[in-house]
């Protein structure tokens, strides 16, 4: 009786060990495919509980999410015979896990082959494009280009593309160096161009200002002069009228014009008599010798 009682847990025990072992549970971010010997036999998409053979299947789970590939950056020859460092990634989902468990079995496998056909489509298209396309607003238009290449591929290993963008883009060391001295020449002739530009333009405006200053200068002397001449004909007409009318006072204000020019502000010496006739308004009450009373 002992032993069929102890043979009767043992298989109970069995049982208990097997049922465990033959469930198993798919996550909702999962999905799994069941293996006999090796050998694909069904694939779970569907998120529960569900049931394999103990022992002799197991099961092997795949992410359903969008995972990152990022395979490593490498250098491509542009269309204007630039070298550029390109760093692209790219987005994808399992979407057949059965083709993509044939075709590499696992994430890392898939990261190492089909991150190299990404590459060759990125060095296959860029090599097409000058550099200014690359770093401008036309940067999407070609990742648009890239995934459509690569699109094909991806059906083989049972995925699909979600996207692919270039992450970093780097100008090797020489050719940062090259693109500099270029950058730099040509804005050294820029600048040279401009001072050039500059310098005629400053000549031109000094030129007109001489041109003005001298017409100005030309019409406020010749206005001086019309003046000035107005000014004498007034003057010698007024003097004319004085003469007429009072001879005398005409002969004191001559002397007084020549007293100013030759005493006032002059370092001239002149040794004359008192009784010169260069003098003869002095101490004679303003009337000359010939007028006395």
């Amino acid at each position: 009786m002992k032993n069929k009682l102890f043979v009767l847990g043992i298989v109970v025990v069995v049982l208990v060990i097997a049922g465990a072992n033959a469930l198993f549970t798919v996550h909702q971010t999962k999905q799994a495919i069941v293996l006999q010997f090796g050998e694909a036999k069904r694939v779970i998409k569907e998120p529960g509980l569900a049931v394999k053979i103990p022992v002799i299947q197991e099961t092997i789970f795949y992410d359903n999410r969008v995972l990152d590939l990022d395979p490593p950056s490498f250098e491509v020859l542009l269309t204007d015979k630039k070298r550029i460092i390109i760093d692209a990634y790219a987005r994808y989902q399992i979407i057949d896990p059965l083709q993509f468990f044939r075709r590499v079995r696992t994430e890392a496998t898939l990261r190492d082959r089909f991150g190299k056909i990404i590459n060759s489509s990125l060095r296959r298209v860029i090599a097409t494009v000058p550099l200014r396309d690359v770093l401008s607003e036309k940067r999407d238009d070609i990742m648009t280009q890239i995934q459509a290449v690569v699109a094909g591929p991806a059906e083989s290993f049972g995925i699909k593309i979600v996207d692919v963008r270039i992450g970093r883009t780097e100008l090797p060391t020489q050719t940062r160096q090259s693109v500099f001295s270029r950058m730099r020449t040509e804005r050294e002739r820029e600048a040279r161009e401009l001072r050039a530009e500059g310098g005629e333009e400053a000549q031109k405006i000094r030129a007109q200002a001489d041109l003005e200053r001298t017409v100005l200068i030309a019409d406020a002397e010749r206005q001086a002069q019309i003046l000035r001449g107005e000014g004498e004909g007034g003057r010698n007409r007024i003097l004319g009228e004085a003469y007429g009318q009072d001879p005398s006072f005409f002969d004191f204000y001559k002397s007084l014009a020549e007293y100013q020019k030759n005493l006032v502000d002059s370092d001239t010496t002149m040794v004359l008599s008192p009784d010169s006739e260069f003098f003869r308004f002095f101490g004679s009450g303003g009337r000359s010798e010939g007028q006395k009373k």
